[in-house]
């Protein structure tokens, strides 16, 4: 990604919360030329009471045979989390400001797949699955028919990936004073085109509430444009 220091995303606590926010990612491998998939992502949670220091490992599966395409565990791969995102119009900023934007939050992780046993790949489905059918009013699970959903699994190959480095960003207009913030903070929330509470939920999370008594601002030349 471009090197943009005021946008650096440094702390692993906040890209574990991108990674259990935002599962769906992108793997990419330098196989025989690029190769791109898409695949969900857990992140393993250290033990109850266990410190996870700066460490960040995650598990996943692939379809066969993208194993092969990727060629899995051979070397290195990317792992893109792309979180909220968005369009950021000039129509929320002063007058004469009328370049637009794109706000984001997105990690780059690399690291070497390690291959699954058939057990550990197993569990790593179950999880996966349980992970996200919690949240429905009836949770299906894999324990329904496991000898079934044992010989679905024999279909994937499960990895994990500890991640070696991570380079993310967090663009949420920091380079722009706390009016044109909150105009852009309550555009997003507001019904329209380009409604995005989760964005707005980011830049919250940046730069706190907007005031509602705060004015429009006055003096234009004190935001300087930075994509």
């Amino acid at each position: 990604m471009r090197h943009t220091p005021s946008y650096l995303l440094t702390d692993p606590d906040e890209v574990r919360r991108l990674i259990r926010g935002n599962p769906w990612a992108t793997i990419v491998s330098p196989a025989s030329g690029l190769v791109a998939s898409h695949y969900p992502f857990l992140l393993e949670e250290p033990a109850e009471g266990e410190d996870p220091g700066d460490g960040i490992s995650l598990v996943s599966h692939v379809g066969r045979p993208d194993e092969e395409a990727h060629e899995l565990g051979r070397h290195e791969v990317l792992v893109i989390i792309q979180g909220p995102h968005g369009y950021v119009s000039p129509g929320w900023y002063p007058p004469d400001q009328f370049i637009p934007t794109w706000n984001h939050v997105t990690a780059h992780l690399w690291g070497t797949p390690e291959i699954l046993s058939d057990e550990e790949n197993f569990a790593v489905l179950f999880r996966l699955v349980d992970h996200f059918e919690q949240r429905m009013p009836h949770p299906v699970s894999l324990q329904i028919d496991e000898e079934r959903a044992r010989g679905i699994a024999r279909g994937t190959v499960g990895i994990r990936v500890r991640v070696r480095r991570f380079d993310a960003r967090a663009k949420l207009s920091q380079d722009k004073g706390p009016a044109v913030i909150e105009s852009v903070i309550s555009a997003l929330r507001a019904p329209g085109p380009y409604e995005n509470p989760a964005l707005a939920a980011e830049m919250v999370r940046e730069h706190g509430e907007p005031n509602p008594q705060r004015s429009a601002p006055q003096d234009p030349s004190a935001d300087r444009g930075e994509d």
